[in-house]
């Protein structure tokens, strides 16, 4: 089952209009990564937390927006210790997790169906409409099924885990992409089966349609 990280509510981030909270998403993220001063990193932090508790995101949320990353950053924290020092790896790690936490306040505030329902509008002031449907039927399909990855992932975790394999890589990752995999087949499936297409069906990769 598809899931969603969306957290009801009424305030003013709540109430923006999606394209504006993307807009604004993507200049904060722009202004962040080209600035290179500890300055701006704690000024972004702070408004970014502001807004996190106008919004009224539960601490556990914000926590969990940035537990998938934990590894990346960690890998991304030794690179740059080992390129550089302490002070600049961690000014790195930090920076990206503002801005993880900046496009999860996206997710956590606005529904899927809306934020796509924005961009196919937006898309198809510019792009044929089947276009834009198709753009923004991709775009909900990542917002939806990278939240279904992490809990395939838990969910193999906590099994394994149980069976006194947790520390194994293997045990874990290989259920985890089986899974992933029979699950995003299945969505294709039921994508093509209830998708319009021409008169005589969907079209294959190879130019044939399904009859």
């Amino acid at each position: 089952m598809l899931t969603s990280d969306y957290v009801p509510g009424d305030s003013a981030v709540h109430r923006a209009r999606p394209l504006i909270k993307v807009g604004l998403l993507f200049v904060f993220c722009t202004w962040l990564f080209l600035q290179e001063g500890w300055l701006s990193l704690s000024v972004a932090g702070m408004a970014l937390a502001a807004l996190l508790a106008v919004a009224r995101i539960p601490p556990r949320m914000v926590f969990a927006a940035v537990r998938p990353a934990l590894w990346v950053l960690g890998l991304i924290f030794l690179a740059q210790l080992f390129l550089a020092d302490w002070r600049f790896a961690g000014f790195v790690v930090l920076r990206f997790a503002v801005m993880i936490l900046a496009a999860s306040l996206l997710t956590l505030t606005t529904r899927t169906s809306d934020l796509v329902e924005a961009i196919e509008g937006a898309l198809s002031q510019f792009l044929p409409q089947r276009s834009a449907e198709a753009i923004s039927l991709a775009l909900s399909l990542c917002l939806r099924f990278i939240p279904r990855v992490r809990d395939i992932f838990d969910e193999v975790k906590n099994a394994q885990r149980a069976r006194g394999l947790g520390t194994n890589w293997r045990a874990l990752v290989t259920p985890t992409i089986v899974r992933a995999l029979k699950s995003a087949d299945e969505i294709a499936r039921a994508i093509v089966a209830r998708s319009p297409g021409p008169a005589d069906g969907p079209a294959m990769p190879d130019g044939r349609h399904v009859r």
